[in-house]
């Protein structure tokens, strides 16, 4: 039964609009601040939601008030809400402007919600951790007022991905019309701390396949698209953003946060979307790669793509942490749906940070400028810590 896109919606540090976060996105910008915090890290920048929501946890802690980084959001003073209260708010407002771009109510018989996180505030929020880690989403539910419970997904970085993995099969199975699918994260303190331990955190920026790459910077953000079997978007005359042709996810169990080195994980995943949608690797001419820049990642993620795609002249490649952070949970929907303009607009942004390119990535990278192409399916591909992986195959019409 074929899925398609009806709506899509974001928060982003760089805003909320699709439009308008996308020309921000084509004209190389980012969302990192220097977030203050009373810990010690290796990097104290991050990319905030706009509006002070993800500063105000650690920005309370390091006594930070008016002119402090959310100043430079707009001067606002950080909200006085734990981190459990914005993560509901940012994937409450996310769910509701995707359910109006696809012209939906949320309550209808046969709609699902799939919703996934990384941990979201399980750690760092006191009245979180007092509930089962799935509280959030059925609270989130309720301010909605959904019907049906929500599944929900925790698979680290790859939260995001799976969850529209999740939605397009409960649709072919028959199990709902509608599936509105996507993720949730906000900054704070432990995931701060941790990545800075795991030394993953980089000390200077994100450099996605460049030469200097040392780490990944934190993001925060939410992200979710409206999944539809395509019989019931022409029953409704809907308008169709994408169609989600293919799906695939691999565990490569390596390690609790490295990718295995020959990459067979995310190599499995990117062949079992392409066989989903009954493609050959040569019909894809775009890719949002994970481009996490953490050197482990990038290695594994050319070694994924030469594998797949042979050893040059593949899909351009193009990559959003470096505008927007590694929203963790989120980043999976995050990046599929910068795929899905990205193919409707027929160009891509820079991918920033990137100035010296690998000289053994496989693949074009879009470098400086944006990129012009004449791809109509592509690939988002995500690669989470605990060896999940995931790659999703969309197509548009253009």
């Amino acid at each position: 039964m074929p899925v398609v896109v009806t709506g899509a919606a974001w928060t982003t540090p760089l805003g909320r609009g699709l439009e308008a976060v996308w020309r921000r996105l084509l004209a190389g910008e980012h969302g990192f601040v220097d977030v203050p915090s009373p810990h010690r890290l290796r990097n104290t920048l991050a990319a905030v939601v706009p509006g002070g929501r993800g500063l105000a946890a650690e920005a309370r802690s390091a006594g930070t008030r008016k002119g402090g980084p959310s100043a430079a959001h707009g001067g606002m003073a950080p909200e006085p809400a734990g981190p459990a209260h914005r993560l509901r708010a940012l994937a409450v407002e996310t769910l509701r402007d995707a359910l109006a771009d696809a012209g939906l109510p949320g309550d209808g018989d046969r709609t699902r919600f799939v919703l996934g996180t990384s941990l979201g505030a399980f750690l760092d929020d006191d009245g979180d951790r007092e509930a089962p880690l799935h509280r959030w989403a059925e609270a989130v539910m309720e301010q909605l007022g959904a019907k049906a419970a929500p599944v929900v997904l925790s698979t680290a970085c790859s939260s995001g991905s799976d969850a529209l993995l999740v939605g397009a099969e409960c649709i072919r199975a028959g199990l709902a019309d509608v599936c509105i699918c996507g993720g949730v994260d906000v900054l704070t303190p432990s995931k701060r701390l941790a990545h800075s331990a795991l030394s993953t955190l980089s000390p200077s920026r994100t450099r996605a396949y460049d030469t200097r790459h040392d780490g990944m910077l934190l993001g925060e953000g939410a992200a979710f698209l409206v999944l539809e079997s395509a019989a019931h978007a022409e029953r409704r005359s809907a308008r169709v953003l994408a169609r989600l042709r293919g799906v695939g996810s691999a565990n490569d169990a390596a390690s609790m946060t490295s990718p295995d080195p020959a990459a067979a994980g995310a190599r499995l995943a990117m062949e079992r979307s392409l066989t989903d949608a009954g493609i050959g690797a040569a019909e894809i001419g775009l890719i949002n790669g994970h481009g996490s820049a953490t050197p482990v990642n990038d290695r594994a993620e050319r070694e994924a793509f030469r594998s797949v795609f042979g050893p040059s002249g593949g899909p351009l490649v193009f990559a959003t942490k470096g505008a927007f952070g590694h929203s963790l949970g989120a980043t999976g929907a995050m990046e599929a749906l910068a795929l899905i303009l990205g193919l409707r607009e027929g160009i891509v942004p820079p991918i920033v940070g990137l100035e010296q390119p690998d000289p053994e990535f496989p693949c074009p990278l879009s470098v400086g400028a944006p990129t012009r192409h004449s791809a109509r399916m592509g690939l988002s591909v995500t690669l989470g810590f605990g060896g999940f992986d995931t790659s999703l195959v969309f197509e548009v019409s253009r």
